[in-house]
């Protein structure tokens, strides 16, 4: 079976968010990470290399594959800041309804600039979802 590449190391999350060399893209990734911090009562942990995740979710495949990985986090990308929800978007249309622009994948969030985006849906998001994989 392969290895989990994405898993939490030793790096500090807050010196990896103040090393990002954008000034708009670090600006976003520290308020979106103490959001986080409060959403959940969670510290941030490094998942990989350029992750930050709050909390642990343990999964379990059918299949039988099972493991860990962060209950929600971000990654400050080039082109967008991804959210991480574990649990998906079901039940949350009232929330992204209210968000600003943004677009989803499977459990994915992508954020242009969290200058446009309504900070209290964000939270709330985070939150429910953080709740839900408890």
């Amino acid at each position: 079976m392969a290895e989990l590449k994405t898993t939490p190391g030793e790096q500090d999350a807050r010196a990896f968010v103040a090393a990002i060399p954008d000034e708009g893209r670090r600006r976003d990734a520290g308020v979106i990470m103490e959001l986080m911090a409060r959403a959940t009562g969670q510290p941030p942990v490094m998942w990989g290399s350029s992750i930050v995740g709050f909390g642990y979710y343990h999964y379990a495949y059918a299949s039988g594959r099972e493991g860990d990985t962060m209950a929600v986090g971000f990654s400050p990308r080039k082109a967008a800041t991804t959210v991480y929800v574990v649990d998906g978007f079901d039940g949350y249309r009232d929330l992204l309804d209210r968000l600003g622009p943004h677009s989803t994948g499977k459990a994915c969030l992508y954020l242009t600039r969290l200058d446009d985006v309504d900070l209290t849906a964000l939270e709330e998001l985070v939150r429910r979802s953080y709740a839900a994989t408890r």
